[in-house]
């Protein structure tokens, strides 16, 4: 196994469905619609959209050469992707889309609990929207989520405005005043981040750094009268839908597209990997990538680490291999025995899975226990002479019984629709 990438096993497998289709299902309610994504991509892409000086583009973004010498990269992140496809096809011209999409990303980074270096991300961006209504949705949906998937408690929402790109630059110059006679001071990554980054140094995790940046300019001081009437509206939308909030002032998110309202859920349930959705305003990054001048905003929510926090909470899910086990008394019962699993695949929504490889009934019976099954379906001599089958329940006490097809198959339904 290569380091940083991982297999996710069946029983872990069930889990991350669940969470997943939990999410696309919120996404599909607010009227997104789904993009699919390359996930090889030019550099170039990345370095004109995240920023060249960024960790994801200068220290993590794997990349290859083809044939051809082009030298491409496996997607670090979602967004640069999507306004590439939206430029591509001319979408914000057609109107206003709002899409979102999903799969595997890929960042070297040093691998530990809840990041890896093939993770996975739900992703949601909408386009031509200027107004605070489009950022308040989308951080609207990420509470739907929390909430649907029962994890609501344990998740809080920062937000925070870093102003338009002049403000932002603004600051960046006055940061780096301040910090330049200080130097000395700071850990390796900010006096790194100083001559490539300097906003991120204000979410640096060093307590010597962060003692530093008490007495440095406040980014507040900088945010120009346009931006601050959008975060306010954005503000008083979350108040009016309930939301509770903690302004965070440090919060700058680490890459260079975005402007305006940031945002990050997170949790204190996974130690230092503690934000599971992270997103915000990008509204000059269609330009950058050389399409027309146009508002953006998204988020992408970390799949992996919001699957570990179900986990974490003891979230139930099912991880059965099946519901319905059919078994085949003697092997010249097995023809007889597929007719009926393929019957009941056909007329339900059951999970139908038919014992394979032979084997005594009682060994059969527990590989059936084994799957999780609520059903066990027996067929023997006298259940083929008479074109029936036994229904036996392995999870509650019931009388075993004995019925033709379509009595099975209304019986296993009438037994959904009462649960």
């Amino acid at each position: 196994m290569v380091r940083g990438f991982r297999d996710v096993y069946p029983g872990d497998s069930e889990r991350f469905d669940l969470v997943e289709r939990s999410m696309i299902e919120v996404i599909g309610k607010y009227g997104y619609q789904e993009i699919r994504l390359p996930i090889v991509e030019s550099v170039d892409l990345f370095s004109r959209g995240l920023g060249e000086a960024t960790d994801a583009v200068e220290k993590e973004m794997y990349t290859l050469s083809d044939r051809d010498h082009d030298v491409l990269a496996l997607r670090p992140e979602g967004t640069a992707s999507c306004v590439r496809a939206v430029i591509d096809r001319n979408l914000t011209r057609e109107g206003n889309p709002r899409l979102w999409y999903r799969g595997p990303m890929f960042r070297y980074e040093r691998p530990q609990k809840g990041r890896y270096r093939q993770f996975y991300q739900i992703g949601a961006e909408a386009f031509g929207l200027r107004g605070p209504d489009v950022d308040a949705e989308l951080i609207t949906m990420g509470h739907d989520m929390w909430e649907l998937l029962g994890v609501d408690s344990a998740v809080e929402l920062e937000i925070n405005t870093i102003g338009s790109g002049d403000s932002r630059r603004a600051y960046s110059e006055a940061l780096v005043e301040y910090l330049n006679p200080r130097k000395k001071e700071l850990d390796a990554d900010s006096t790194r981040r100083l001559t490539t980054n300097p906003m991120r140094i204000l979410d640096s995790k060093n307590a010597a750094t962060q003692k530093l940046l008490e007495s440095a300019p406040d980014l507040r001081d900088f945010i120009d009268s346009t931006s601050r009437v959008l975060f306010e509206g954005v503000c008083e939308y979350l108040d009016r839908d309930g939301i509770n909030y903690r302004v965070n002032p440090n919060l700058v998110r680490g890459l260079d597209y975005y402007t305006n309202t940031v945002f990050e859920w997170v949790t204190h349930k996974l130690g230092s990997q503690g934000t599971i959705c992270a997103g915000g305003r990008y509204d000059g990054l269609v330009e950058r990538l050389g399409g027309p001048s146009a508002p953006a905003a998204g988020f992408a929510v970390g799949l992996d680490r919001v699957v570990l926090l179900h986990e974490t909470l003891g979230r139930d899910v099912d991880q059965s291999a099946a519901d319905v086990y059919v078994i085949a008394m003697e092997r010249q019962h097995e023809a007889y025995a597929r007719q009926v699993a393929q019957f009941v695949r056909k007329e339900t929504s059951l999970r139908v899975r038919q014992h394979l490889g032979g084997g005594k009934v009682g060994v059969q019976m527990r590989h059936a226990d084994r799957s999780g099954a609520r059903w066990a379906v027996i067929v023997g001599d006298d259940e083929v002479a008479e074109n029936r089958v036994a229904l036996k329940w392995l999870r509650e006490e019931s009388a075993q019984e004995s019925l033709d097809f379509e009595q099975l198959v209304a019986s296993l339904n009438g037994s959904l629709e009462s649960r």
